[in-house]
């Protein structure tokens, strides 16, 4: 295997366990349809990175945090829900991304690129995945609390409003994240299946987060290795996601069997 590529692999796996964590919280704070939303949200910058002829993942990180910063000023100043105010930004980042993305490079803002990687972008999402694992980890009691009793949290001393923001923020960065591999449309999806299946077994925090993450690093190797040797297609994200989909559906049935 190209040095490039199992590279590319490890890549895949810190944001698979990065996924995995934060999508634990995003399903307690019943998100994860807004949290699929989130990641459509680079889309304009990914259009427009590609119009010019740069980094798509520099323009995919400004508007996905310009777009997670707006979102908290709508929930914050008219009280909108977070869905809701997903779904406002969602609306409008969508149609322009649509529009500025040439036609060419559209299927590899939609589902990623399947590119190897050298090792300055390995050292740098890899720290970036770090971030995401310590921030989870750091943040864990207070979301608990907030997510479950934003009263209780206030009354403890705890700012909601800017904990929400930095777990937008820290959710957005796992989606930039997986861009690279897994494109707008579906960089959520390691977010959101993992945390679904996982839920269905787990009783506490600590088992939710193993087995959520597990479930997406599993699912990152398998799409890899499948697309690799058996379906030959131009990103690993449609075979991952299909086997996240599979894993959720067993954790579903095996629930049931119990």
């Amino acid at each position: 295997m190209h040095e490039g590529n199992i590279l590319l692999l490890f890549l895949a796996i810190c944001f698979a366990v990065a996924a995995g964590l934060i999508g634990c919280f995003a399903l307690m704070k019943r998100m994860l349809l807004a949290s699929d939303v989130i990641s459509h949200l680079a889309l304009p910058g990914l259009g427009i990175a590609y119009l010019f002829k740069i980094n798509p993942l520099y323009g995919g990180a400004a508007t996905l945090f310009l777009g997670t910063l707006l979102v908290w000023r709508l929930q914050k100043q008219t009280g909108l829900a977070t869905d809701a105010s997903i779904g406002v930004v969602f609306a409008a980042s969508l149609a322009i991304g649509a529009a500025v993305t040439p036609a060419g490079d559209l299927i590899d803002a939609l589902f990623g690129g399947l590119v190897s990687v050298n090792w300055v972008g390995f050292a740098l999402g890899a720290a970036a995945s770090m971030v995401v694992v310590i921030a989870v980890l750091l943040m864990k009691d207070r979301l608990t609390l907030s997510t479950f009793s934003p009263e209780l949290a206030a009354s403890t001393g705890i700012r909601v409003d800017k904990l929400d923001l930095l777990y937008l923020l820290v959710f957005s960065l796992t989606v930039l994240i997986g861009l690279r591999f897994m494109g707008a449309l579906l960089a959520s999806s390691l977010i959101i299946l993992p945390a679904a299946a996982a839920r269905q077994f787990a009783d506490r925090l600590s088992l939710f987060f193993v087995i959520s993450a597990a479930i997406s690093v599993g699912s990152i190797i398998a799409g890899f290795f499948l697309n690799t040797y058996v379906v030959h297609l131009s990103t690993i994200a449609p075979v991952t996601v299909m086997f996240a989909a599979v894993v959720f559906a067993a954790s579903l049935l095996a629930r049931r069997a119990w």
